[in-house]
């Protein structure tokens, strides 16, 4: 079936082969046997065989897929990365004092709402500069006391990215590191020796809205305030196996058909080649160009989200338009920031980039 290219930033596109599998299996889901259960994934008992066998096979390879440490617990759970920007402090702020480092929207708003649990220490930041290059790490201005360092390692909205996950320690500072990485999780390898946690909405590389993925050090469990509300406790969710409340399950079952498919495409490592690959050719295509042009310091650049610009603001609208008619959908910038947005997630084929720079060298043809 031929289908448009979903540039969406998120909820984004999910790979044909999931949806097809999630569309056989939707009236009647095959057990652990091969045998037709007689209900939805979306009718189980969270609490019974059936689920618990989806829950524990995504589980396990999901923990094989991003190469998680047998010393950091995974948890589900929900809320995406606006709840976890309120979770973490109720989880990790005992100290009182915490680091933010801000590189863009989403950063701004984890300081803003930490900020109602905690006092919230900016390190960095390159709101002055319009959020388009990463405060070099050595000039961070980190406190000795904080109880973590706050990181938005991708920047949906700004396509501000760091390549390369800072080393606290060789900084100076024993403090975890807390990174919220919803728009690159499973898209590149982490270094889990420099992270304390992670985070990520699972909307734009693991699967729909609604599924919340943690990733954290078993020493940082159980030191949540007392005001922290239970569910979003992270020891209790990891003593309940992200069972503490009823878990989004027909996500969480997606997701076990997202990984399936990147262990067929060879794993992140081979997403990884692939993903550099379709951003270097977005990224040249601009740079080539007399008509587009991306704000973003080439050190910096996402190669999930590319925001760019036409010179001539007052052919947005057309570009727009000529590119829905060519199946090329939802490349609005956000709002915030105006423009265009090619967000090229995993899901993104090649074939996908290939047809959006050929349509915007014609329309610069058209329009020179």
């Amino acid at each position: 079936m031929s289908r448009p290219f979903n540039f969406s930033a998120g909820p984004a596109a999910l790979p044909v082969e999931v949806l097809e599998q999630a569309g056989q299996d939707m009236l009647n889901w095959p057990n652990a046997q091969g045998q037709p259960s007689g209900m939805s994934v979306m009718e189980m008992s969270h609490r019974g065989k059936d689920f618990m066998f989806i829950y524990e096979q995504v589980h396990a390879n999901l923990k094989q897929v991003l190469a998680v440490p047998d010393h950091f617990k995974i948890l589900f759970m929900q809320g995406g990365g606006i709840g976890q920007n309120a979770i973490v402090p109720l989880n990790l702020s005992r100290a009182g004092v915490l680091d933010m480092v801000v590189t863009g929207s989403w950063s701004q708003k984890s300081f803003a709402e930490a900020g109602k649990y905690a006092q919230v220490h900016l390190a960095a930041s390159d709101e002055a500069q319009g959020f388009c290059h990463i405060p070099e790490p050595s000039t961070w201005k980190l406190s000795p006391q904080a109880s973590y360092v706050h990181i938005c390692s991708n920047e949906t909205i700004h396509g501000v990215e760091f390549h390369e996950l800072p080393h606290l320690e060789a900084l100076g500072s024993t403090a975890p590191l807390v990174v919220d990485f919803s728009s690159h999780v499973a898209s590149r390898s982490v270094d889990w020796s420099r992270v304390g946690l992670a985070f990520a909405g699972a909307q734009k590389n693991l699967g729909p809205a609604g599924l919340t993925l943690v990733v954290m050090r078993e020493d940082l469990l159980g030191h949540a305030l007392n005001i922290c509300p239970s569910a979003f406790n992270y020891d209790l969710v990891a003593r309940h196996d992200s069972g503490f409340n009823t878990p989004p399950t027909f996500a969480i079952y997606i997701m076990g058909l997202v990984l399936e498919w990147i262990q067929r495409q060879g794993g992140v490592a081979a997403l990884e080649t692939t993903n550099i690959a379709k951003a270097q050719l977005l990224y040249e295509a601009i740079d080539q160009s007399k008509l587009y042009e991306n704000r973003v310091h080439p050190s910096c650049r996402s190669r999930m989200n590319v925001p760019f610009y036409l010179r001539q603001e007052s052919l947005n609208a057309a570009f727009l338009a000529g590119a829905h008619d060519r199946g090329l959908l939802q490349l609005r910038g956000h709002k915030s920031v105006g423009g265009m947005r090619a967000s090229l997630y995993n899901a993104m084929p090649m074939q996908g980039v290939q047809a959006l720079v050929a349509y915007m060298r014609e329309f610069e043809k058209v329009h020179a």
